[in-house]
Order: C-alpha cells, then structure tokens, then sequence
C-alpha cells in the first residue's frame, strides 16, 4: 500500500486554513476599537493566506512528527505560524518587485491604491498602496509570533524551537536586503561562477531556508531532536530549499499562468538575477548575451519578447544546467535524509514525498 501523502493524509491545506480563518477572526476582535475602516487591512490578507499548497507548514509539521511527536491541533497552529510568515514575505517582496499579481489577483498593495484612487483621496495612490501593503505584511509578522508561541504545544517545546523560530525572522530580513543589494549593484565585471554563488547566496537565506530548513527544524527542536538528527535535516532542508526556489525561477519564466497566478514571463519583465538567467549569460555568446539583457527588466516585454527570451534560454543550455541543478539539490536532499538518524518510518517517508512535491515542474 503506497505511504499516505504527507499533505493530503494529515488534512493539512483544510485544518490550517481553519486555524488560521480563527485567528484572523480574533485579529478582527482586537482591531475592531480603531473602527470598521481597518477591515480592509485584514481582507486582503485573509484573501493571500486562502488556498496555497502550505509546504511551510508541512515541514513544520512532519519535522515534528518525524521525531515521533503526535498530532495534534496545538501542532496545527504551529504550523500555521509559518503561513503567516510566508504571507508577510510575499507582501513586502510585492511592494519590493512592484508586482502586479499574486496567485491570480491584484497584489495587496495594488488593491489598496486602487481603493485610494477610487475614493479620489488625496495624495498619491502608489505610495498609500506601497503604505498599506508594508503594513499589513508588518501585520502577519506580528501575528506569526503570536500563533507560535500561543500555539498551545508545551512551553519547554516552545522554547526549545524558539530559537530557530527567531533566527528565521531575522535572517529573511536579511536575505530580502541581499536581494535587493545585488539588483542595485548588478552583475558586470563578475565572472559565469561568481553570478552563480550570489544566486545561491540570495536564494539561501531570501527563499530556501524559511521555506523548507527553518520550518523542519523548528518542528525538529520542538519534538526535542538531538545534534546528529539536526545536523542531517539541516542538509536535507538546505539542499531542497535551493532546489525548491530554483523550481520557482523556471515556473517564473515557464510556468502556466493559470497555475503560478502570474503572467507568463513575469520574472523576466521584473529583471530577476536568477540561476536561470547566470546560466545564459555564462552559457552563451555575446550577442545572447546582449539580446538577454536588452529585454531583461522590461515592464513593457510582450509574448513575442518572452518567446525570444525562452527560447534562448533553452537554446544555450541555461534550461538543462538549471534542471541539473534542481535534479542535484533533489538528489542530495534525499541522500542527507537517509542519512539522518532518529526518524520515524512514517516522517521519513513523508519528508522523502515533499523532495518530490517541492520540486515538481508544476505548481
């Protein structure tokens, strides 16, 4: 009989979303004294945090079960902690790459300016949106705080994760700047290799940690792992995490937009430095080089435009080296994991399942 899947078995998707909609009913009961103008705030962030395929909280939840903790709706709230991390980061990373769409709607910061242009309020409607949309990520961080440490799982497992919990906060904080550092100093005089380890820097501590490590070894510490079982989910968590968010680049150039929630391309109009496009600049000759980016960053890049950048990135071998990437992550992923003392039968094979989920070309 074929393992339970390590999202769908445990009802993840259905019981997260429940927590989290009853803490946003209670942030609704401490908000409601400053008047019924700040519900917008709250809407648009319960709209990002409905649906999502709530990975984050899975390797919070199987890295506590893994170690043989049980289930359990104290664990659920946990888990959903790092929702609402995730949402505060994809609200400030909008407002930073002036996006235009999340998961198929207007970014919150779009929404809220359109509001404001709406109502013909005064001042600028772009910077009230920039304003509200930093605000309410500033929210959701506040309030996956609050979900953890109030999540109900025994204080000495509370404490004991606390410490991964803190360092995940602040270190994305560092990650985003890093991010937006290597965009404002760009990429000339730096050789094919150098390109390549600024990527994977950003990806790091921007994307790969908080979304896979961090997440299983706060579930990990909480259910009281030892050093040797850490130090193997720690390289199972690393090595998936780049894996996962070099996935993500290729979906941001390849992806169906019905399934990413954004056009086709987006990443290439937003002139992201990803793995894919330092494998093309390493890869190809000078004038792909000059085609690529002449039309990296352009807001204006229509299908024709993208179709030329797709098809160069293929044609160099950007597509296959990046893929090899994936495959290698992947691969090593598994490896630490099978390494990695102190699992349960159960939790191994789940963890083994979200290499496969993580990295899957589609969304």
């Amino acid at each position: 009989m074929p393992a339970p899947h390590p999202i769908d078995g445990p009802r993840l998707r259905e019981r997260v979303q429940h927590a989290l909609d009853a803490d946003l009913a209670h942030q609704r009961t401490v908000l409601a004294e400053l008047g019924g103008q700040v519900a917008g705030l709250v809407d648009e962030i319960a709209a990002l945090l409905t649906g999502g395929k709530r990975l984050r909280a899975a390797f919070l939840y199987w890295g506590y079960r893994a170690l043989g903790g049980t289930d359990s709706p104290e664990l659920i709230r946990a888990a959903t902690s790092m929702e609402l991390f995730q949402a505060a980061a994809l609200l400030h990373d909008d407002v930073m790459d002036d996006s235009d769409l999340r998961r198929g709607r207007p970014t919150a910061h779009r929404t809220f300016a359109a509001n404001h242009h709406d109502h013909e309020w005064a001042g600028e409607s772009d910077r009230f949106g920039h304003a509200a949309a930093i605000l309410a990520g500033n929210l959701c961080l506040t309030w996956c705080d609050s979900a953890f440490s109030t999540s109900g799982l025994p204080a000495e497992e509370i404490a004991a994760a606390r410490v991964e919990f803190d360092a995940m906060r602040t270190q994305l904080m560092g990650g985003q700047y890093l991010d937006v550092l290597d965009a404002a100093q760009g990429w000339e005089g730096l050789s094919y290799a150098e390109r390549l380890e600024r990527c994977r820097t950003v990806i790091r501590y921007k994307s790969g940690r908080y979304s896979v490590e961090q997440p299983l070894l706060i579930g990990a510490r909480a259910a009281g792992a030892g050093p040797d079982t850490l130090t193997g989910l720690s390289a199972y968590g690393l090595a998936l995490g780049e894996a996962f968010q070099i996935r993500d680049d290729v979906l941001g150039v390849y992806g169906d937009p019905q399934a990413t929630g954004k056009p086709a391309g987006d990443d290439l109009r937003e002139g992201k430095r990803t793995v894919l496009i330092a494998h093309a600049l390493g890869l190809g000759d000078e004038q792909d080089a000059a085609t690529l980016l002449g039309l990296l960053g352009r807001p204006d890049l229509g299908d024709e435009q993208v179709a030329v950048c797709r098809e160069l990135l293929e044609r160099v071998g950007a597509v296959r080296a990046t893929e090899e990437m994936i495959t290698d992550g992947a691969d090593a992923a598994l490896g630490a994991l099978e390494q990695t003392p102190g699992l349960t039968d159960e939790g191994r094979e789940a963890l083994a399942q979200l290499v496969a989920i993580s990295t899957a070309r589609t969304t």
